[in-house]
């Protein structure tokens, strides 16, 4: 019998009566892992009711204990470390080390989870007028929403759920249907670790089921990571129902590569941040910009890139693994076909590529362009794929004009000798998440997770300090007390009576 991937309502892992169903599939192979439910919308509900109930008292534990519970989490998640990692190697078909990659960048929000205590701290000021005091509060929302992608099924719901818990919140998380097995194990754990009933709720679904989410009175905030056109509607729909949304979506990130450059940083750092994880990542690297000489290194790309090869989530020689579905293959092969069509020179076509004894999988090799220009589609749309593109410029300025006119502001890296440029490339950059010589550069969670531009919609970003505020409200008290001495003379008679 095909196992049913269960909901977890009101503290109990249930069967979704929920006649609706989708496959979850193993990418390599097309083995059917399981079955997942859409929530019917009694249980979408419940879940809703669950979590409004339970934040009646959640919100008054203290911080402290807040605390404690996400230490105990973050201890069972190393515990589990490489056990999850197999798991999320099967829902993604990343390979092992990749997907324990993606596990630990979670812990690591889990870690800061557990230093809420400061982060919860509000303002004061005495004597603001004549014997007024100013003191402001930090507290929690109410019932938060999560709906997260397929590409990182353990780090992007961690980036979530335990910020939003910690600061006193119960949270609802919608995972991909494509990938909710890692999600469900997630939640296994953090029972594990003593999470009261109610505090989250996990539900599987569609469309129909984030729209309720999303428009029901009871929730205060959602938190999205995907498509561009999905993340739009989600803040839309979102915004119109008053809740607090932040969407982090689509990205075009770009490499620009001075000629001082360390050479083999460069093209060590371009071949990981283009094809790892087959390119389906938010930050992955998908142009590079070439000033000046450097563009004499592409063949020699090339030839780097060649020798990464996809395979199997176990074999230690694969560079990474298939793409989600037959879909975003498809998708992949199209751009690349659109590449060549468009006048792209095709340096290295990825698009037949075989791994031997996985004849179904979702393969797609590394993919090399030249000639690429700001009007190609391979230029213009994130790929998400292990595709990368290359363009030419003369100066520094000229490849900052190019990425300031992309739509996208996501990532950016610069690889350069020269703390000048450096200097003047961070400055005048229009893009959130910056580099110098780091090809991906996704902030640590003490810091925030911040796109710019197309890449996210929203006031604050993910984890870091700006979750915390995205995750709570600021109460603000102004008080007068005032002393007379006739109080005092009063308190003293009181107690030389007794």
């Amino acid at each position: 019998m095909t196992h049913q991937v269960p909901l977890f309502i009101n503290g109990e892992f249930i069967q979704s009566t929920s006649t609706q169903k989708l496959p979850v599939l193993n990418p390599a192979t097309q083995q059917l892992l399981a079955e997942v439910p859409m929530a019917t919308p009694v249980e979408v509900e419940q879940a809703i009711a669950s979590a409004k109930e339970a934040f009646k008292t959640w919100r008054n534990v203290p911080v402290p204990e807040r605390a404690r519970l996400m230490m105990r989490y973050q201890a069972l998640l190393k515990e589990h470390h490489d056990e999850l990692g197999e798991l999320l190697s099967q829902d993604t078909g990343k390979t092992f080390e990749d997907a324990k990659g993606d596990v630990w960048r979670g812990i690591e929000v889990v870690e800061q989870a557990a230093n809420i205590p400061s982060g919860m701290m509000g303002e004061t000021a005495e004597n603001v007028a004549g014997g007024v005091d100013t003191n402001s509060y930090v507290q929690p929302l109410g019932v938060c929403v999560g709906i997260t992608p397929f590409n990182f099924p353990a780090m992007i719901p961690l980036w979530m759920f335990p910020l939003a818990i910690a600061c006193g919140n119960t949270f609802i998380l919608k995972p991909s249907e494509q990938v909710p097995l890692t999600p469900v194990r997630l939640i296994e754990l953090l029972v594990e670790a003593g999470v009261p009933k109610g505090v989250v709720q996990l539900i599987h679904g569609g469309k129909d089921q984030v729209e309720t989410l999303l428009k029901h009175p009871d929730t205060r905030a959602a938190s999205f990571v995907g498509s561009s056109a999905v993340g739009r509607h989600i803040y839309e729909t979102g915004t119109a129902s008053m809740k607090r949304v932040q969407c982090m979506t689509g990205a075009k990130n770009h490499s620009v590569i001075m000629p001082d450059a360390n050479k083999v940083q460069v093209l060590n750092s371009l071949v990981g941040s283009s094809v790892g994880a087959a390119g389906q990542r938010c930050m992955a690297i998908s142009v590079a910009v070439f000033v000046g000489d450097s563009k004499e290194w592409v063949n020699e790309l090339k030839d780097r890139l060649a020798e990464i090869h996809p395979g199997a989530w176990n074999d230690s020689a694969a560079g990474y693994g298939p793409l989600i579905n037959k879909a975003a293959k498809e998708r992949v092969l199209g751009f690349i076909k659109a590449g060549k069509a468009e006048g792209a020179t095709c340096l290295l076509d990825g698009s037949d590529v075989v791994v031997e004894g996985y004849p179904d999988g979702n393969w797609v090799g590394p993919t090399l362009f030249t000639d690429v220009n700001e009007e190609m589609s391979i230029y213009r749309e994130e790929i998400f794929g292990p595709v990368l593109c290359c363009v030419t410029v003369d100066t520094l300025e000229e490849a900052i004009a190019l990425v300031n006119r992309n739509p996208y502001g996501n990532g950016t890296s610069m690889f350069t000798q020269s703390g000048g440029a450096a200097r003047k490339f961070q400055h005048e950059i229009e893009v959130g998440n910056v580099g110098i010589n780091v090809p991906i550069p996704v902030p640590l969670p003490f810091f925030s997770f911040t796109g710019w531009k197309g890449s996210f919609m929203g006031d604050l970003h993910a984890y870091g300090k700006q979750a915390i505020r995205f995750y709570t409200e600021t109460k603000t008290v102004t008080s007068r007390w005032t002393y007379q001495e006739t109080e005092s003379k009063q308190l003293n008679l009181t107690i030389n009576l007794k």
